[in-house]
């Protein structure tokens, strides 16, 4: 398992930005975890850092990096380099639109850039709202395009026909964007405002800029990390009760290592591990449901169903014996096969919570739907990454 999850592709993004700057809400954004639980995934890594595995450190998803203490005296970012250097695909800068003085971070940032010169910087300008306070936001998110040549440098208001002064060309938004983008300079590549508030605050939109944010860092990560993030973007949305929405990002964590040990180009051996992946799998959200006794019956029930597809997995082993080809199919239907028997789990224990214990026909029946869309999925997540 330990092998398993070192050649998972997972996502490392690298925070790096003072305290009370929105770091702890983008994760929230991109993850959908509640506050507890961020707080209490992170983990210390270093004197002036942690880290944080989504949704668990046996199958993440994302790995965040938060860089804390850039205002401290004698902070150092070269024991951070040495932890953190070869493994953060993307650095992000979060900083409040209002607060110029960061000449602390643009100094450590430098050693950052410095250290990978074509690693993606970019940058968050966040908490927008106190740039217009007692104001809503825009109606449509008008920072859109390649900020260094439209909305940012091309001398017009961000959003024509919209009745917000504080976004003209004279506005306090683009007067303080244009302070923080000559401090930084060349040490970012992208530079984005966002607002990423809790509904209690009373703003139109909690999410202002959120989808942009989603687009432009899939743009920036490699191809073969984008997938994670696709993932949790198309698939978290197909749950509906609150309990299987939190147990998603799990179910995609353990298909996420099924496939990798489906794609173990060695005939057979994942026929080993992915029985042992998928009971794991099943027992962790049972767990999570609160209801440990629901692992055994749903296992034994989906053994009679013959749903896992094992013999399906097992027919494409031969397919090994091409190189590339079989790994990629091998890799597909394990992952495909998690994906449909985690979401079968929530699909029964639903329906068990409601007093319905679903009929062997429609579970198989709703297993093979599932399957279909989930190497539906897959496919199109691969092309894509």
């Amino acid at each position: 398992m330990e092998k398993l999850r070192e050649k998972i592709p997972t996502p490392v993004l690298w925070l790096f930005g003072k305290t009370q700057t929105g770091k702890s809400s983008l994760v929230r954004f991109l993850t959908g975890a509640a506050d507890a639980e961020i707080g209490e995934g992170f983990r210390p890594c270093t004197r002036h850092s942690r880290e944080y595995d989504y949704p668990t450190p046996e199958v993440p998803l994302l790995r965040f990096l938060d860089t804390r203490g850039l205002d401290e005296p004698g902070y150092d970012p070269g024991e951070d380099l040495n932890s953190f250097n070869a493994s953060a695909q993307v650095v992000i800068v979060t900083a409040k639109l209002l607060d110029h003085a960061q000449e602390n971070s643009v100094r450590h940032l430098r050693a950052l850039r410095k250290a990978q010169p074509t690693r993606p910087v970019l940058f968050l300008a966040t908490c927008l709202h106190e740039a217009y306070p007692l104001t809503q936001q825009p109606k449509v998110y008008p920072f859109v395009g390649d900020w260094r040549t439209t909305w940012l440098h091309e001398g017009k208001p961000f959003s024509p026909g919209e009745d917000h002064p504080c976004l003209a060309v004279d506005g306090p938004v683009r007067r303080s964007l244009l302070a923080l983008e000559q401090q930084f300079g060349e040490l970012i590549d992208v530079i984005l405002p966002v607002d990423l508030t809790r509904p209690e605050d009373g703003l139109d939109e909690p999410n202002f800029g959120g989808e942009a944010l989603k687009s432009v860092l899939a743009g920036l990560l490699p191809r073969a990390f984008r997938q994670s993030l696709l993932m949790l973007d198309v698939a978290k949305a197909e749950l509906g009760d609150a309990l299987s929405q939190r147990a998603l990002p799990h179910i995609l964590g353990y298909s996420s290592l099924a496939a990798t040990a489906g794609a173990v180009p060695i005939p057979f051996l994942d026929l080993l591990l992915l029985p042992a992946i998928q009971a794991r799998m099943i027992y962790h959200l049972a767990r999570l449901y609160g209801q440990p006794l629901s692992a055994t019956r749903f296992l034994e029930l989906a053994s009679s169903l013959g749903l896992g597809l094992i013999m399906r997995q097992a027919s494409r082993e031969v397919l090994k014996l091409i190189p590339y080809v079989g790994s990629i199919a091998g890799g597909l239907v394990a992952g495909a096969s998690t994906l449909a028997l985690g979401k079968a789990f929530c699909y029964y224990y639903s329906a068990v919570h409601h007093g319905q214990v679903p009929q062997p026909d429609d579970l198989r029946h709703y297993y093979q739907e599932q399957f279909r869309v989930a190497e539906q999925f897959l496919t199109f997540s691969r092309k894509t990454s």
